[in-house]
């Protein structure tokens, strides 16, 4: 295997973890760790951390090293005030036009949530999650709102959200959140509580992400995850 191979392989190693969720932000990247583990040495491994560090999805800094990089903090507080907005504005208002066929087919995907939390796959619950909610707001007549709705949405990708992966606890809580708002649409509620219910729901997981985030800027050595025995530059 050519040295650029061996580099792309720790390049495809690192990234689909770190896109599937089983390395979440802030986790430390260890070199000798993770060369023994693709059977190289540590160069094509920096390479790839040097390739990932450019992408945004790494950081590096003296005396902690590589780790997967952490939500850009205001970007992501300013994308889920937003989004809990205008969402939760689509969301009522596509209330009224949301057919039994339409509310069963959330509750159905919910369930699907539901079963995953047993045997937690993060990436899938977070596909999932994008359906459902699609599911709810997509009959939104005010198509600027809606617009809105997906701008957010797909800056959400961008930032590379998989919350659920770091702040697990918050998939068994949006679960139970999301039977609720189907509840209210059923129910014939007043759309002010379905939008209040819908914001709230999208701050609930903001604020898990935000403490996560502010808990885990500096992240002391841990005996998992041991001091990096090499640098990056």
């Amino acid at each position: 295997m050519t040295a650029t191979s061996k580099s792309q392989q720790a390049y495809d190693y690192l990234r689909e973890r770190i896109d599937d969720g089983r390395f979440v932000p802030g986790y430390r990247l260890v070199l000798g760790q993770i060369a023994r583990e693709l059977d190289v040495s540590v160069v094509p491994v920096r390479e790839a951390i040097r390739r990932l560090e450019a992408e945004g999805y790494v950081t590096f800094e003296r005396n902690v090293g590589a780790q997967v990089a952490l939500i850009k903090e205001t970007e992501y507080l300013h994308t889920m005030q937003t989004l809990s907005i205008v969402e939760g504005a689509a969301t009522s208002l596509s209330a009224p036009y949301l057919t039994a066929e339409q509310l069963q087919r959330a509750r159905q995907i919910n369930e699907r949530m539901r079963r995953l939390l047993d045997d937690f796959d993060p990436h899938r619950f977070t596909a999932l999650n994008t359906e459902f909610h699609a599911t709810l707001y997509e009959a939104c007549p005010n198509p600027h709102i809606l617009d809105l709705v997906h701008r957010g949405w797909n800056r959400l990708k961008l930032l590379r959200d998989t919350s659920f992966s770091f702040v697990p606890y918050r998939a068994a809580e949006s679960v139970a959140e999301h039977e609720r708002i189907i509840e209210l649409i059923e129910s014939g509620a007043d759309a002010l509580q379905i939008e209040l219910a819908a914001r709230a729901h999208r701050t609930a997981t903001l604020d898990a992400v935000l403490a996560y985030t502010a808990e885990h800027k500096h992240p002391a050595p841990q005996a998992a995850q041991p001091q990096l025995a090499s640098t990056i530059d």
